[in-house]
Order: structure tokens, then C-alpha cells, then sequence
């Protein structure tokens, strides 16, 4: 199994999705596509005009102000042009004569109570499905890397030196209560992101401010040139209303952004919240008067008319709801259960399919991941020594059926994954923190260990011992001790899901062969996050996606600022000074081949530190359904099963596989 959390289709969603589940180990990243893809981008799109079926004339300038600044765009993109042209109609993936209608279950994982992203990293369980309420300035293609085009906004420039960018807002884009989307409604929505969400906080901590510029136009001023994809990320940021945030509810009070609700929130998205039981389930419904239908970013999607949550605290009996027809479609994430347990009768009847999505659109680093902040994880011999203390091989055998590769790369799975030794312009990157970096990188390249037989097994282990020695441990009455304090080393292995515990229980028979004292704690989910937000783990399990454009949110996920902040992506608590140079040097890439060797050397430190031991990977998403479901001929790119995006109600397949009562 990996651990690959939930995200959705954009760059920051893979981060706020994979911060908001608290890195729950779960099997695989499965793509929860909605609107947007991976993207973090910067402006090299097209000079063009307004971007929408949908919006009132461009706001008129003098004459004399239109000649002193750069052109309004309809697409951003970080290096490059754009794929879409100015007044595409739709998506080339779509189906834009997708029937409408029909109802989707699907499930949820342990809780929910609370409907608001703003708090959603540092208090309660986010309720799944608010991006389908909520929406953002921007919205990115899936067939496409790191390009953003029009959706609340319906146009930006910026200057070339990357040091400001300017929205315009589309008129005719409605909170569900018929007021308009608003300047105000965008400046109040990024203070208080940025004020209660610590990943954001880490994201736009470059962005100085954002003041209104015009009838329509919002202005976000960072704090220097060169960082190329602020202006893209900036059009990331999910827009809130302010007259609601700031009103009563039903009952007077007033309402408060800084801590949870379950109060459904006004929204401007395709659908609002029909109903809920908090904790069980929610059930979204299409807006009829959603005033973004005819946008063509949104043609051909949001074809459902409700979308269904059941939420399950338990894998196996999510399982057994999707077998007696109580959810539609599951993302598997246990190759044994993927291999194993779907042999029943519905799928010999051919009413459910099984059908695997190839998924390009990031990268993954999945790890048993080290809190270095405790002492007896500091000393990166010691770290080393648990990665040879895993035998991948036999596990992989004996668990996986096989079915997975060892991952060996933060970036694993794209091209930004470093590999041989460094060589070029990573070889010079790398040669400016020469002095605050493993000397064995320029000349080896990383590898995990091998084993998979008893004599691999007995080498590996033996090297584990020699690092625990040079490391200052020693064994004492078959107890591996500390050789200066004869402190016993003991570690607790924090999990949230019953499925991983056979992980678990596997790897520590091999860590008490070396006389390391290992208990498995499996903690609910609200506690599960709560101990993370709180750094209270000695080892997790953790994965970080990865989008085919880094830079900003690898601030959050290895800088230093962020190993301090509760709710932040840097789980292990990695304060390193050639990591920090290193991810400056991403951000402030000035081409793309500089990103990449950049990505390369960062992946490469990392690496040979030995911050997390790397688990392993499956190169696509797993997918069962009942079979009621169409889509279009020719699936995005960067899209894996984008399910229920761009799918759709299909009624004759439905007539073949009805529903059971």
C-alpha cells in the first residue's frame, strides 16, 4: 500500500489537500478533480483580451494608462505560452454536450466538523467537497502544466519583472445569495488565509499586499522581482464572501472566521450544501443559477446534479459499502485488496468495472518520516540505519502482491527526479553549498538498499549496526542503548488507518532485530492530526505531492520557517541552510531549465540526508465503479480518472446496473 493522500487538480490543492489530511496513510494519491491542475505558474501567456462567455465589456482606462501597462492576459503560465487560445470555447477533454443530471456517491474518510478552509490546517476535520462551493481567481486546464486561466477573474496582467500582479474580476460573478463577487471580497479572503493558514502563510509570504486598482481590479505587490510564478499562485487563492463572514447566522450570532463551523458557508461554485449529518454525511447539489454554467472553463463539467458523501472510519467496511451498491466509485488503495477482494458477483456480471488511469500530473515522495526535532533523530547515520532495516523486497512480496517500485526520488515519477550523479548546471548549483552538504553526493548517487533474500538481509542489517555504532549506539543485553547515557532507543510509529498496521508490524520485526525498541500506536483521525499539528510522533507515515512546476510551497514543505509552524508540511522539521538556498534558487528559476536543475539539486540533498526512509509507489490510480457513469472518449493528460469532473450520468448503463432500494 503507499500513503498517498487525497488531492485535487491544482498545485496548491495537491498542498492543501495533502496538509488538510493530515497525511493520513492512505494507498494512493487519488485524484480528486474538480476545476484546477497542479499549476503554480507565472506570466508568459498571451497578450489577449478578456477571457469568458460570460461578463460585461473590459473596464475602460485612459488612454494614457492602458500604454503604461503590460497587456491583460486570459491564461497565465509559468514558463511559456499558453495552450488556449483568447475565446476558446471549451477544454479539448471535455464532453461539452455532457447530459446533466443524475446523483454520484462516494465516500469519505473518518469525520468531518467543519465546512471552513480557513481554519481547515489548524482546527477540526474539514468537511470533503468545499471546493465545490468554493471558488478561486483562476483555474487551471488538465491538459496542461502549470497554465491557469479565467474564473471569478477574468483577466491579469503583470509587469515583466514579476514584481506585482493586477486581477479583473468577472462581472457577473455571484455569491449563491445574488450579490456580487467583489474587490473587497478578494483583499478580505487573502488576509485572512494568510492570517489563519499556515501553508498559505508560507505560500504568500512574498505578497505584501492586495489594494484595489480599479472598478474591478485587485493588485497583489509582492515584496521584490523574479519569482516567476507569484502572479500565478496569487490566482490560486479560494475567494470568500465578506458580508456573510462578517454577518449573524439564523440565530444572531456572530459569525467568526477563525474557528470552525457547520454552518454551511455561502459559496459562488457550482453547487451548495442540500444537506449533512455531521460526521456521516453531506450532499451537494447543483446550483441552477450558477453564474459561472457557461464559462468556458466549465463547459462540459459539473454534469452531476448532486454529489454524495458517506463518510467510513474503517477501509474494510468502505469496501464491503462499495460492493452492496451503497457508494459508486472507490479509489483503491490496497493492492491486496485490489488484487484479492474484488471477486464478486457484480463484476462478473460486468455491472462494476475496474479500470486503472495513468497519473503524470506529480510526483510523490512517500516515506516513514522522522520528527528530527526529538534528539535521537538528529544524527543522520541513525536515519540511514532504519532505511537498511527495511527489507522492500520481501515486503513488497509478501503484502503488496508485487505490485509496487521503491521510491528513490522526492520528485519520484517525474522528470524532476535526480539521477546518476550531478553533472551541468546542477553540478554548479550545487557546487554554492558545497560546504553544507554530504560530501558523497557529487560522486554517488542516492540508492535505497536491496533485499529480498537472507543474505541481503543479513549485510543490510549488519550496516545498519555499523552506522548505529558510529552514531554512538551500542547493544547491550540485545537492547540497542545509547552508549554515553545507556538510554534504551525506543520509537513509537504514530498510524491512522487499521490497513497500515501490517506495514508496520512488518518493518518492526526488522528494527527489533537490531535491538531498537518500536510499539505501533493507531490513534483516530481528529487525534491522528491533532498530534501532528502539535509534533507530538517520533515516526509517521507522510507523502508530500509534488506538481511538475515546484517553487513556493517547497518553502513549507523542507524550509526552515515552516519546521516551527504548527500545521505546515514539514513534518520531519528540517532546518537546513542549503535546503533553504536550494528551494530560493526554485523559486526565482528564471527558465525552465534552471527549475529543473534547481529541482535536481534540492532532490538530491534532501536525499542524502536521509530525512525519511522512501516507501514505494504505483504509477496509477486504481479505480472501481459502478458501471453508470460515461465519460469522454479522450481523457486529459494530466487528468488521471478526473472523476466526476468532467463524467456524467449515463442513464442506459444506469438501466443495466440500477440501484438496489
Amino acid at each position: 500500500m503507499t500513503a498517498r493522500v487525497l488531492v485535487a487538480d491544482r498545485k496548491r490543492d495537491i498542498i492543501t489537500r495533502d496538509c488538510m489530511i493530515g497525511a493520513r496513510p492512505l494507498e494512493h494519491f487519488a485524484m480528486k478533480l474538480t476545476r484546477r491542475t497542479l499549476i503554480r505558474a507565472t506570466a508568459a501567456g498571451l497578450a489577449a483580451p478578456a477571457l469568458g462567455t460570460v461578463g460585461a465589456a473590459p473596464f475602460a482606462r485612459p488612454a494614457s494608462a492602458q500604454t503604461e501597462q503590460p497587456a491583460w492576459k486570459h491564461g497565465l503560465s509559468l514558463f511559456g505560452d499558453v495552450k488556449y487560445p483568447p475565446g476558446f470555447k471549451h477544454f479539448d477533454y471535455v464532453n461539452p454536450a455532457a447530459p446533466q443530471g443524475g446523483m454520484v456517491r462516494l465516500s469519505g474518510f473518518g469525520t468531518f466538523d467543519n465546512f471552513s478552509e480557513v481554519v481547515a490546517l489548524v482546527k477540526g476535520s474539514l468537511a470533503m467537497g468545499t471546493n465545490l462551493f468554493n471558488e478561486t481567481l483562476m483555474t487551471g486546464a488538465l491538459d496542461e502544466i502549470s497554465t491557469e486561466y479565467g474564473l471569478l477573474a477574468e483577466a491579469a496582467h503583470h509587469p515583466a519583472d514579476h514584481s506585482s500582479v493586477t486581477y479583473r474580476l468577472n462581472a457577473a460573478a455571484r455569491w449563491h445569495d445574488g450579490m456580487p463577487v467583489t474587490v473587497d471580497d478578494v483583499i478580505y479572503s487573502f488576509n485572512v488565509m494568510k492570517e489563519n493558514r499556515p501553508d498559505l502563510a508560507a505560500y504568500y509570504r512574498h505578497v505584501v499586499k492586495a489594494e484595489k486598482t480599479g472598478e474591478r481590479e485587485i493588485t497583489f505587490t509582492f515584496d521584490g522581482a523574479g519569482n516567476r510564478e507569484l502572479p500565478s499562485i496569487v490566482g490560486q487563492l479560494t475567494v470568500l464572501p465578506k458580508h456573510w463572514w462578517q454577518g449573524t447566522d439564523k440565530n444572531g450570532k456572530k459569525r467568526d472566521v477563525t474557528q470552525t463551523t457547520l454552518e454551511p458557508p455561502l459559496g459562488s461554485g457550482p453547487y451548495r450544501v442540500k444537506e449533512f449529518s455531521p460526521g456521516r454525511s453531506i450532499v451537494y447539489e447543483q446550483v441552477e443559477n450558477y453564474w459561472g454554467k457557461n464559462l468556458n472553463v466549465n463547459v462540459g463539467t459539473n454534469n452531476f446534479k448532486e454529489i454524495r458523501f458517506e463518510y467510513y472510519r474503517d477501509p474494510t467496511v468502505t469496501l464491503e459499502a462499495f460492493k452492496g451498491d451503497r457508494i459508486d466509485w472507490r479509489t483503491e488503495n490496497s493492492a491486496k485488496d485490489w488484487a484479492t477482494a474484488y471477486d464478486f458477483p457484480a463484476l462478473r456480471e460486468k455491472k462494476v468495472v475496474k479500470e486503472e488511469f495513468p497519473i503524470r500530473s506529480f510526483g510523490i515522495m512517500q516515506a516513514f518520516a522522522f520528527n528530527i526535532r526529538r534528539a535521537k533523530f538528529q544524527d543522520p547515520r541513525l536515519r540511514r540505519a532504519f532505511n537498511f532495516a527495511l527489507d522492500f523486497n520481501e515486503m513488497n512480496r509478501q503484502l503488496f502482491f508485487g505490485q509496487y517500485q521503491r521510491i528513490d526520488s522526492y520528485f519520484y515519477g517525474t522528470a524532476l527526479a535526480c539521477s546518476g550523479v550531478p553533472q551541468g548546471q546542477e553540478l554548479e548549483i550545487l557546487q554554492a553549498v558545497k560546504d553544507k552538504v554530504p560530501p558523497e553526493l557529487f560522486s554517488k548517487p542516492y540508492t535505497n538498499p536491496t533485499g529480498g533474500n537472507q543474505q541481503a538481509v543479513r549485510n543490510n542489517l549488519r550496516e545498519a549496526l555499523k552506522l548505529l555504532r558510529e552514531a554512538g549506539y551500542e547493544v547491550k543485553n540485545t537492547k540497542l542503548v545509547n552508549g554515553k547515557t545507556g538510554e534504551p532507543l525506543q520509537v513509537e510509529m504514530l498510524i491512522v488507518q487499521p490497513a497500515f498496521e501490517r506495514v508496520m508490524l512488518f518493518y518492526k520485526s526488522y528494527l527489533q532485530r537490531l535491538g531498537i525498541g518500536v510499539s505501533v500506536r493507531l490513534v483516530d483521525s481528529a487525534q491522528y492530526e491533532n498530534r501532528l499539528r502539535q509534533w507530538d510522533f517520533d515516526i509517521t507515515v507522510a507523502s508530500w505531492g509534488e506538481s511538475l512546476s515546484p517553487g513556493n510551497e517547497q518553502r513549507g514543505y523542507w524550509g526552515s520557517k515552516a519546521a516551527d509552524q504548527p500545521g505546515s508540511r514539514n513534518l520531519v522539521g528540517i532546518k537546513n541552510p542549503a535546503v533553504d538556498t536550494l528551494i530560493e534558487r526554485i523559486v526565482y528559476a528564471k527558465n525552465r531549465a534552471e527549475l529543473v536543475a534547481a529541482t535536481h539539486a534540492l532532490d538530491r540533498v534532501l536525499l542524502w540526508n536521509n530525512y525519511v526512509v522512501p516507501q514505494w509507489s504505483y504509477p496509477f490510480q486504481r479505480t472501481a465503479r459502478w458501471d453508470r457513469f460515461g465519460h469522454p472518449d479522450k481523457m486529459p493528460e494530466y487528468g488521471s480518472a478526473a472523476f466526476p469532473t468532467i463524467w456524467w450520468w449515463d442513464k442506459e448503463k444506469a438501466a443495466k446496473a440500477p440501484r438496489r432500494s
